[in-house]
């Protein structure tokens, strides 16, 4: 009888990353439901609580490239060890804040500087550095968490504020981060090789990546300075900036108070971001495995065209039934950031194995950037006009826009990307 094969260390890898994004981006995306309290309490505007909070996902994607080049040069464990560290503290420190400065300092530069390296790009390099099979479902896995901490978490923390007061989800939150750390110590590794092991599916011989011991600042320029020469570089940055722009930004930052505006309760839109989270989660799983066996750019002129259309159809859909709001969250769910593997895969192509952790920090980037700018742009729009159908009906098109631009990724003649110092 043949004994049983052993579970490969990889997917304890994988489940230890998976909840530490999932913490990461629910207290990233925490800041959406405090709109309103802090509005009630402070009477400041949605237009500068908008700010802070685009300032935070700024710094979340726009850390992304220095942190993969620190976590290159450091180690991934040592690195998430601190920015956990900094995500407690600085949650933890907002508890007491009574001016618009200590938000826009505590919840914008720290908590998103910290969120910075706990990110997209740590599973992008997971991914790269532990899986050869099954590696686009790995991803797909880790990217859905992201959207899952952001959205699964915010009606129990909706019902938290609305009963303890928005000072209790800080104080939960930064003890939620301060518990990841002894976990990732003591169960994240940086690379098969310290197990003894090779990566998931990889045949005995196969190259190893080498350890990046240079400059990591150094390194993080030298990625970007090669990325402006490459046109798929501009294209995978371009669409990513929509993706960040019709998503964290916009509704994962607006939707609560836009069904606030409509007459629908806190505790109730929260829940339809939960829905979103839950159905993004297989979306994002699914576009996983679809990854490893389609085209991706096929799928992302899918995901980004049906994006688009759900979009137009969100201003007319608060009426909250099953053929408004209710059929929005599933099927904007199911697509939320399940644009995530495909595009992972397009820049492993363009750019490599052995360099995706950084270059995909760029895109990121761009998508977080995006992100920042519709947080802020919505919240302007909504003080201006009163309502946000021009926010929405923006990032439609936007997203239908994008969906042409990625049928163009790896076609015709492109800048091939220079290697980078060790």
């Amino acid at each position: 009888m043949s004994a049983r094969p052993r579970l490969h260390y990889a997917w304890i890898v994988a489940a230890i990353v998976f909840v530490t994004l999932l913490v990461g981006a629910g207290t990233r995306s925490a800041p959406s439901i405090l709109i309103v309290p802090l509005e009630k309490e402070f009477g400041w505007s949605r237009a500068t609580i908008s700010f802070a909070i685009a300032l935070n996902i700024f710094l979340y994607g726009m850390l992304g490239p220095f942190a993969a080049a620190i976590m290159d040069r450091f180690g991934i464990r040592h690195t998430v060890m601190g920015a956990l560290a900094l995500i407690a503290a600085g949650v933890a420190l907002t508890i007491p804040m009574t001016q618009t400065w200590q938000l826009i300092l505590l919840w914008g530069f720290v908590v998103g500087g910290g969120t910075g390296f706990v990110a997209l790009v740590m599973a992008s390099m997971i991914a790269t550095r532990w899986f050869t099979k099954q590696r686009g479902l790995v991803m797909g896995v880790l990217t859905a968490s992201t959207a899952t901490g952001q959205l699964v978490f915010l009606p129990l923390f909706a019902k938290l504020a609305e009963s303890e007061g928005w000072r209790s989800v800080s104080l939960t939150l930064a003890c939620i981060a301060a518990a990841m750390i002894l976990p990732v110590w003591l169960f994240l590794r940086d690379r098969p090789s310290e197990m003894g092991l090779q990566p998931y599916g990889a045949e005995p011989g196969d190259p190893i990546p080498a350890n990046h011991t240079g400059n990591p600042l150094k390194r993080a320029l030298a990625a970007l300075g090669t990325g402006f020469r490459s046109r798929d570089f501009w294209l995978l940055a371009g669409s990513f900036f929509i993706c960040g722009a019709s998503t964290n930004g916009l509704i994962g930052t607006h939707l609560i108070p836009a069904c606030l505006d409509h007459g629908i309760p806190e505790v109730a839109a929260a829940g339809l971001l939960a829905v979103m989270g839950i159905f993004d989660f297989f979306g994002t799983t699914g576009s996983g495995w679809l990854s490893d066996r389609y085209d991706p750019r096929k799928l992302l002129f899918w995901y980004y065209g049906l994006r688009g259309l759900s979009l137009l159809y969100l201003p007319y859909s608060f009426d909250f039934t099953f053929y408004g709001l209710s059929l929005f969250a599933v099927f904007y769910g199911l697509d939320w950031i399940a644009t995530v593997p495909p595009t992972v895969k397009l820049a492993t192509k363009s750019f490599g194995e052995e360099n995706v952790g950084v270059f995909f920090g760029w895109i990121g980037a761009a998508h977080q950037l995006g992100a920042a700018s519709a947080a802020w742009i919505a919240g302007l729009i909504r003080v201006d006009l009163g309502d946000y159908f021009l926010a929405f009906t923006l990032a439609g098109s936007l997203c239908l826009f994008a969906s042409v631009m990625v049928l163009f990724i790896g076609r015709g003649k492109r800048t091939e990307p220079v290697p980078l110092a060790a």
